[in-house]
Order: C-alpha cells, then sequence, then structure tokens
C-alpha cells in the first residue's frame, strides 16, 4: 500500500465517530451487532491503555504499536491483530497510519456532534 494512501470518498462521507483523541478521525459505519471505524491516524497519536468488548483490525497503511495484554508488536500495512474482550491494549502511532478496527458492540463510538 502507498505512503499516500487514502480512503474511498464514500468512506469518508461516513459519519465520524466521537474520539476524543487530538488529530484523529475515524469515520463510523455501525450496525445492529457491532461497529466498523476507519481510522485515520497521525503519526504519535497514542491511545492508552484500556479495555472493552472484542476488536477485530487491520492496518491497510502505516505502522503502529500495539500492545494486547502482556505483548508489544509494530504492526505494518496488511497487519491483522485480535484483540479479546476485556483484554487491555493501547497503541502509538509511528507513521501516519490508516487503520480499520470492528468491534463487537454496537454501541462501542457514538456520533460526533
Amino acid at each position: 500500500m502507498s505512503k499516500n494512501a487514502v480512503f474511498a470518498d464514500f468512506i469518508k462521507g461516513l459519519p465520524k465517530a466521537a474520539l476524543g483523541l487530538k488529530n484523529v478521525t475515524g469515520y463510523l459505519l455501525a450496525g445492529p451487532t457491532g461497529q466498523a471505524v476507519f481510522f485515520d491516524l497521525p503519526a504519535g497519536a497514542s491511545v492508552p491503555l484500556h479495555s472493552h468488548g472484542a476488536q477485530w483490525g487491520i492496518v491497510v497503511s502505516g505502522e503502529l504499536e500495539l500492545t494486547i495484554g502482556d505483548k508489544t508488536k509494530v504492526y505494518r500495512a496488511g497487519e491483522c491483530y485480535d484483540i479479546p474482550a476485556g483484554t487491555a491494549h493501547g497503541a502509538t502511532v509511528l507513521v501516519p497510519s490508516l487503520v480499520i478496527d470492528v468491534f463487537a458492540e454496537p454501541n462501542r463510538y457514538s456520533l460526533q456532534s
């Protein structure tokens, strides 16, 4: 995937998720049993350790250092991760990145107002 990867316009036309993270954009696709969020992440963004329901994700472009439980690994374009429900996890974005996360919770994020 190119360093200049971008999400398609129809994805960028989805409602934005209320994330509470500076300069991070998340385009929200929600259904009755879960949510998918298309994240546009700047270098240096970080998500502190936290936990919630099950989550699966894939790095579309870029790199992020992700801690899942007691293991930390750098994930790059094309790599997937699976976070079991209740497992503490957090991330640091190493370079500008696009990531898609799918949550097994229909109300994980609300809409940005």
